[in-house]
């Protein structure tokens, strides 16, 4: 089918269009997937603390830092990446995507050198703030860039390899932390720590041969760019191919109406129809962390200790079965999550890790008893094998839980739900909670594993279900509709009734587009007149 795309001189394009490796850019899944490394990198620095915390050499050159002290080198990370998720807004909109990542990677680098030299605390606690500054940034820009240059119909699979590379980082660090602990010194810990430079390393060069996202071309007015990349990722290089012009016009009409909306500043994330999305991001992002997730995977040691699994080789050998069944288990809702849509996917996931929580505590609170691991108070199962058991196949259905719905949704569903103007501030903003609440709970939980115990697991369990609850009212479908057809889902309100938005909300052809583009300019006319 021939369509003309109007202002376009297809013989005039800038230099910057041929600064990207088009071979790559025809291929949907290396386009979309490469800069989840970005993703890989929170995931190396969750276990490459999960990991040391019975190190007798981490211990010893750090000076036996108590659950406090532990919770405050932990939480570094998680402060670093809320400033970064913050400034991402500035600096993803002046520079762009692309660029904005590949400054990430460098940002990374320098943290994790800082890391692996460090010598005390204070070294220590300024690599993971650094390191997790470029977290932050890439862990907001990331789903952007990849929710604005992959198909809609594939765009929820692709986005949701950001969570599959946060796995991955976590499972290989801790088995190189696992091949390390062999070692006699400091490079049992330090080893690991400077290997983190490689996939920033990667990372920051890859991104030399991909494109920009077309949406901020057109948004910066560089529309002869983004319809050639258009084509290259969408229409094998035509740029008459019905699809490639369907999203062009689309993005047309909503980068001008956006425009006509208003500057772009913060205060647009208070505007009404942009309020209740910012909420939802924000909210998503705070369940997925009240969900307990990250701190089964940065605590895990802890968590062990106290359902009775003593030897330090052998609780390392079950926290890497965990690793493992997270990556596994975020497969399948790689494949299916445009097939079986974000809402069951949160209210399921949601429910179960809930019900699983409250068995780890029901059987800690049952079976436990006040004892001392390390000279430190810690509630443990003592001569029950059974129970002990029982908790750590509990843990292992939690997080399996969490990695077939929550992990990946929490990533893909605030990078699609949000209008192109406020698009990387409100992002940054839900990323920010995330790593606001990641914080807080990285300092707090081992204060209280040793001071509430087992009455920790019930106050997630609690959160869990509170979230279910809240994913059935609030939160509508988005799956397998484009960034602009989105918009007409939340015109549908619903707010506290979101199972009556059907999902076929939104959907359009191109002539429907180009109609509806025919109307507008039609009306623009009668009032110039």
């Amino acid at each position: 089918m021939n369509v003309s795309v109007s202002h376009i001189d297809p013989h005039v394009l800038s230099p910057a269009c041929t600064q990207y490796n088009k071979r790559i850019a025809a291929n949907p899944y290396i386009v979309g997937t490469f800069a989840c490394i970005g993703g890989g990198l929170f995931g190396l620095d969750i276990s490459s603390m999960s990991g040391v915390l019975s190190n007798p050499a981490y211990l010893n050159t750090f000076h036996n830092p108590g659950s406090n002290a532990q919770g405050a080198i932990v939480a570094a990370m998680p402060a670093g990446s809320l400033l970064g998720a913050l400034l991402v807004t500035k600096i993803g909109d002046t520079l762009g995507r692309k660029k904005t990542i590949i400054a990430a990677s460098i940002i990374w680098v320098i943290g994790a050198a800082l890391q692996s030299a460090s010598v005390d605390r204070g070294m220590l606690v300024v690599g993971r703030i650094i390191a997790g500054i470029s977290v932050g940034i890439s862990s907001a820009i990331v789903p952007v860039y990849q929710s604005e240059i992959t198909p809609p119909s594939i765009r929820g699979r692709l986005v949701s390899f950001q969570q599959w590379s946060i796995t991955w980082g976590i499972m290989l660090q801790y088995f190189v932390q696992f091949g390390c602990s062999y070692i006699n010194g400091t490079a049992s810990f330090r080893i690991p720590w400077g290997l983190q430079m490689i996939p920033a390393i990667i990372l920051g060069i890859g991104m030399l041969w991909f494109p920009e996202s077309p949406r901020w071309l057109i948004d910066r007015g560089r529309e002869q760019e983004a319809l050639q990349i258009l084509a290259d990722l969408h229409g094998g290089g035509n740029k008459k191919d019905e699809l490639v012009v369907l999203e062009y016009e689309e993005i047309k009409q909503q980068v001008d109406f956006e425009r006509n909306e208003g500057a772009k500043s913060y205060a647009d994330l208070f505007k009404p129809g942009v309020l209740r999305r910012v909420i939802l991001g924000c909210s998503l992002q705070m369940w997925s962390q009240l969900s307990g997730m990250n701190v089964m995977m940065y605590y895990i040691i802890y968590v062990f200790q106290g359902a009775g699994l003593t030897g330090r080789r052998g609780n390392l050998i079950a926290d890497s079965v965990q690793y493992v069944l997270n990556v596994l288990f975020t497969v399948p809702a790689i494949w299916y999550i445009d097939k079986w849509g974000r809402r069951w996917m949160m209210i399921l996931g949601s429910f179960f890790m809930g019900v699983f929580l409250s068995l780890v505590g029901g059987l800690q609170g049952g079976f436990g008893e006040w004892g001392s691991v390390d000279n430190s108070p810690v509630w443990v199962i003592v001569n029950q094998p059974a129970v002990t058991r029982a908790i750590i196949v509990c843990s292992y259905l939690f997080v399996c839980s969490f990695a077939i719905t929550m992990g990946p949704v929490s990533w893909t569903y605030p990078a699609e739900i949000f209008p192109m103007r406020v698009r990387g501030k409100a992002v940054s903003v839900a990323t920010a909670t995330n790593w606001l609440f990641n914080f807080a709970l990285a300092w707090a939980v081992p204060p209280a594993l040793s001071s509430i115990a087992w009455k920790t697991y019930f106050v997630f369990a609690a959160f869990n279900f509170a979230a279910s609850i809240h994913f059935i009212f609030c939160f509508p479908e988005t799956a397998q509709r484009t960034l602009e057809e989105i918009e007409e889902v939340f015109a549908q309100n619903h707010v506290f009734s979101a199972w009556k938005i059907k999902r076929d909300v939104g959907k359009k052809n191109l002539h429907e587009v180009l109609a509806e583009k025919g109307d507008k300019h039609s009306l623009q006319v009668k009032e110039s007149v």
